[in-house]
């Protein structure tokens, strides 16, 4: 039920977003700023979970490309989402190599991770991490977990979406984000989380990314 909520609020949101973008492509300054106030939240805890300290200055550089190249876009407000999380994730990857380091990732390979039981059993642990605590927790997850966790959690994209931004097939980011999310449960001692008890959640608290 949570998550039928959820998914509705998100399609009126994007299709808020997708007015918001149509009419900045007109020239409408207030309705860029319409489209900045509803994705930068989901983008800026996306570039905290990718780069740290230094997601805001990487946002604001993708954020000159995507005002330099917003008559490009041709989509929907989902489609936005994905647009716009591609830039950042290139801005990100820029930054990283001028720096010399690559993102970080943790020392636990991917494989070891259990199927989960049919319930839910984390709920309240995960509710009670700060938003600071969980980036750091996916942070440390490898890479590509991260990452599929960071856009479809905080982002707000769906696995094909999700896909095209890593350049990858939406099984393997799917997979990826659900074996990033197990594992943030188990690093909080707690096991036979189902699946979509951790997505849930992790929304929740992931997304409330400021």
């Amino acid at each position: 039920m949570g998550q039928a909520r959820q998914s509705r609020r998100a399609e009126a949101q994007d299709g808020e977003l997708g007015a918001a973008v149509a009419r900045a492509q007109d020239g409408d300054e207030t309705a860029f700023a319409i489209a900045y106030r509803i994705v930068q939240p989901g983008l800026l805890g996306y570039l905290r979970g990718f780069v740290g300290d230094d997601a805001e200055d990487v946002a604001s550089d993708a954020w000159l490309e995507i005002a330099r190249d917003l008559g490009r876009f041709a989509g929907d407000g989902a489609g936005f989402r994905g647009w716009t999380a591609t830039i950042a994730r290139h801005r990100a990857l820029d930054h990283l190599r001028r720096l010399k380091v690559r993102p970080r990732s943790g020392v636990i390979e991917a494989n070891v991770l259990d199927l989960p039981g049919p319930h839910s059993t984390h709920d309240q642990a995960l509710e009670s991490l700060s938003t600071a605590r969980a980036l750091e927790l996916v942070r440390e997850l490898p890479q590509d977990q991260a990452e599929a966790v960071l856009l479809r959690v905080v982002v707000g994209l769906d696995g094909p979406a999700a896909a095209r931004v890593l350049g990858k097939r939406p099984g393997a980011v799917r997979t990826a984000a659900y074996r990033g999310l197990k594992r943030l449960a188990q690093r909080l001692g707690l096991e036979g989380a189902a699946d979509e008890g951790v997505t849930d959640v992790a929304s929740r608290t992931l997304g409330e990314s400021k």
